[in-house]
């Protein structure tokens, strides 16, 4: 397990922009392997898993100083590639494009796996610590709350799938879902925020290999920028905006923990409050 430790408010406005990608975007979705990153915004560990011929297991790390992964920590996971099987203490649950599986504290016993090694699942990974246990569920694209937002006109046209939130799937302080842009619109998150009471991490994906993404981030008065590629992540600490425009098409999937789950406890920034 890596360890990721994100620059404060103040260092990152000196970094270069090796220095930011250092510390604040994430590579992983190595095939045949199993990777997590801790990182101290908000204790999160971010993960993905992308088995080939055969399963991979979720193990805990010496940096949790836990018996076995969730012992104290929840789970969310979803399927950002080709189908695959999440088993969670002998029940097995299988995840096609898009969907979500929810894991709670207590269960010793994750694995996964994929239908088709030539076209292997990528499990995304997200855990946040836990107090209590809830159950371990399953959601389609379908089952998903989705909301519709944004304007053509503002190229910010897009749809919203909420899966682990407080009127979705119960989870003790995680929030997740991911949002698909519609054609022709290229700005996520604009008009952009911020929420000090939770970091909040994105994953971009189902984008063409020569598609980028410019993902700001920073201070809204002191704003930086990331170039970001396909299945990378980007940790946003609760004092930073993220928002970007893409290239070309994609898709990004948001994951969130801290003080609470309220979905739209956001401090809103103005455009024209924007450097």
């Amino acid at each position: 397990m890596k360890n990721l430790r994100v620059a404060d408010e103040v260092r990152y406005q000196t970094m270069t922009t090796a220095e930011l990608r250092e510390h604040f975007l994430v590579n992983l979705f190595t095939e045949g392997k199993l990777e997590l990153v801790y990182t101290d915004a908000d204790r999160a560990v971010i993960g993905s898993a992308v088995p080939t011929d055969t399963p991979l297991t979720l193990n805990a790390a010496d940096a949790l100083r836990a018996e076995y992964f969730l012992e104290r920590r929840e789970l969310g996971v979803i399927n950002v590639g080709g189908e695959g099987k999440v088993v969670v203490s002998g029940q097995s649950y299988e995840l096609e494009h898009c969907d979500a599986l929810y894991v709670g504290r207590g269960n010793r016993e994750v694995s996964f796996a994929s239908v088709d090694p030539k076209q292997p699942a990528c499990f995304y990974l997200l855990s946040y610590p836990a107090h209590r246990e809830y159950p371990t569920l399953m959601a389609k694209k379908a089952d998903a709350k989705a909301v519709r937002l944004g304007e053509q006109a503002t190229c910010n046209k897009r749809t919203i799938y909420k899966y682990i939130h407080s009127q979705g799937i119960q989870s003790c302080q995680l929030v997740m879902g991911f949002t698909v842009l519609d054609e022709g619109s290229v700005w996520n998150t604009m008009p952009t925020h911020t929420h000090d009471r939770r970091s909040e991490i994105y994953l971009y994906f189902d984008m063409q290999a020569e598609t980028r993404v410019i993902h700001l981030m920073g201070k809204p008065d002191e704003t930086r920028n990331l170039v970001v590629a396909n299945r990378q992540m980007v940790v946003s600490p609760s004092w930073s905006i993220h928002s970007g425009a893409g290239t070309g098409a994609y898709t990004f999937c948001w994951g969130m923990g801290g003080e609470n789950q309220d979905f739209d406890d956001m401090d809103m920034v103005a455009i024209k409050d924007l450097r």
